[in-house]
């Protein structure tokens, strides 16, 4: 069947866009149908999503499909978000508090409270997740801890996608990948951890059942198929955790095994960086390195460690702008580009960068407590944060390749930070790897591919992979300069040692 469109939303912390897919006798191409702000609202003590604004612009998105393309193309729907934030339903199914954002502070210091309901091997056994404040868990945790009336008359727990769907369609579901964020799914059984979830006193009857990727959740509310000017559409679930959808989209023919020699980097405000296995691995070394084991298309998991990514430069130019000095990100690269090479590093997941309120000063602060060359200049400031992401980059591949025992030859990276020529450059140089960079839009690719095989144009993740390496162009970068970047390694890490930074 030829023209067929799919609509992927894909929503992230600071941006969130429609794209639609067209399928054309085994061709695709995408296209951007709106693009709107996202941003966490500062509310008293609490950072909030502005869910109701979200479901607003997707409606608008709706609307403006509609009117792109003819109402019989359009097959179905599907989202996909960052991980971890939920929302929590009541009995009358109204939606009880806007979703808490992760980067709030109800998490600072939880850990250590957590770790006296149950340890920290507990709940790496039963989980396989790197321990991160912000994970679903402790967020509930936190909530439990001061008495949240919310948690208290919940009867539903929907991750954000999971509630996007059901304002779509009107079913619940918890999708596998989005709740292999939470710290409370098992990866061997794929189901929630009644072990976990008893421990922490947490109500266990608003966990629903698991659903995996293409699955066929309903159709298009009709009232809002009539407001919108649509069909009832179907809503299929992708593999509705953003890095997830993005990581089914790297353009790889390899099968799914446990020693891949390939791994991925899915990069934008966070750098994902992992490898795809057949199966979650959960041992001591594993937790020594604090990985995490995240739900993949087709039952695969995703072992990976979490970076800060572009959030360091994000921050830098968000605080420049802030004082009249704004600049796009051409213009960061270009100073990036004509600063001197690797006079300070960084370690991006220092707790002092998840959220300072003066990125650049806090990088410069850092060198200077460090006895590093301090940044001069924006381009230093720039460069620091990208060398530092890149030999970043490096510290994971040598993890990576000991927990699988292999090495790894080839680094796809995806996603938006996928744009990025000079950290491409870098993570070639730093790791001494092959670069494969694109698809650009990866996210939206991977959630449209899910969609196209769950109306049965493509059999396998396999074949859409095939698909996409035909229809989107990579670009390749070789390792230059080894020689200095090792040397400048030995220095990060006895920095990161120094600092306790894993």
């Amino acid at each position: 069947m030829s023209s067929q469109v799919f609509l992927a939303v894909d929503l992230g912390a600071s941006s969130g866009r429609m794209i639609a897919g067209l399928l054309d006798n085994g061709s695709i191409k995408i296209e951007e149908i709106h693009r709107f702000p996202n941003g966490g609202v500062r509310v008293g003590q609490r950072l909030f999503w502005n869910w109701l604004g979200l479901w607003q612009h997707i409606k608008d998105a709706l609307r403006i499909a509609g009117q792109r393309f003819r109402k019989h193309e359009i097959v179905s729907i599907g989202v996909d978000t960052w991980g971890v934030d939920f929302a929590l339903l009541g009995a009358d199914d109204s939606v009880l508090s806007s979703p808490i954002c992760y980067r709030d502070s109800q998490t600072n210091g939880i850990l250590e409270q957590a770790f006296k309901v149950a340890a920290r091997e507990e709940i790496f056994a039963e989980t396989g997740l790197q321990f991160l404040e912000f994970n679903s868990l402790f967020q509930l945790f936190a909530m439990k801890n001061r008495g949240d009336v919310a948690l208290q008359n919940a009867r539903h727990f929907l991750m954000i996608p999971d509630l996007i769907h059901w304002l779509l369609c009107g079913e619940k579901s918890n999708e596998s990948t989005d709740a292999s964020t939470t710290q409370l799914l098992n990866p061997h059984t794929k189901s929630w951890s009644t072990k976990l979830i008893d421990a922490f006193e947490l109500p266990g009857e608003i966990f629903g059942n698991i659903t995996p990727p293409g699955s066929h959740l309903g159709q298009l509310r009709k009232e809002l198929a009539e407001e919108v000017g649509l069909q009832q559409i179907n809503v299929v679930v992708p593999a509705s955790h953003d890095t997830a959808s993005a990581v089914a989209a790297v353009p790889i023919q390899a099968p799914i095994s446990d020693h891949p020699d390939w791994c991925y980097i899915s990069s934008g405000t966070w750098s994902c960086m992992g490898v795809e296995l057949a199966n979650a691995k959960i041992n001591d070394l594993v937790r020594q390195f604090d990985y995490t084991n995240e739900g993949g298309v087709e039952d695969s998991t995703r072992l990976l460690k979490n970076i800060a990514g572009l959030w360091l430069v994000q921050e830098c130019q968000r605080i420049w702008a802030g004082q009249g000095n704004e600049l796009n990100w051409r213009e960061l690269v270009s100073l990036a580009e004509q600063a001197q090479p690797l006079r300070s590093i960084i370690p991006p997941d220092h707790s002092g960068f998840l959220a300072p309120k003066n990125m650049p000063q806090a990088i410069t602060d850092y060198c200077t407590k460090t006895n590093q060359a301090t940044p001069e200049s924006n381009g230093d400031v720039i460069r620091c944060a990208l060398e530092s992401i890149a030999m970043r980059y490096r510290a994971v591949l040598n993890q990576l390749e000991e927990i699988i025992g292999n090495k790894i030859n080839t680094i796809h990276i995806v996603g938006g930070g996928s744009q990025n020529d000079l950290l491409n450059q870098f993570a070639a140089d730093a790791t001494g790897r092959d670069v494969v960079a694109g698809p650009v839009e990866a996210t939206a690719i991977g959630n449209l591919s899910a969609q196209m095989i769950a109306a049965g144009n493509f059999n396998s993740m396999a074949e859409a992979r095939k698909m996409i390496q035909q229809n989107f162009p990579t670009k390749s970068f070789a390792p230059q300069n080894v020689d200095a970047w090792d040397e400048a390694y030995e220095k990060t890490e006895s920095i990161c040692s120094t600092d306790n930074v894993r």
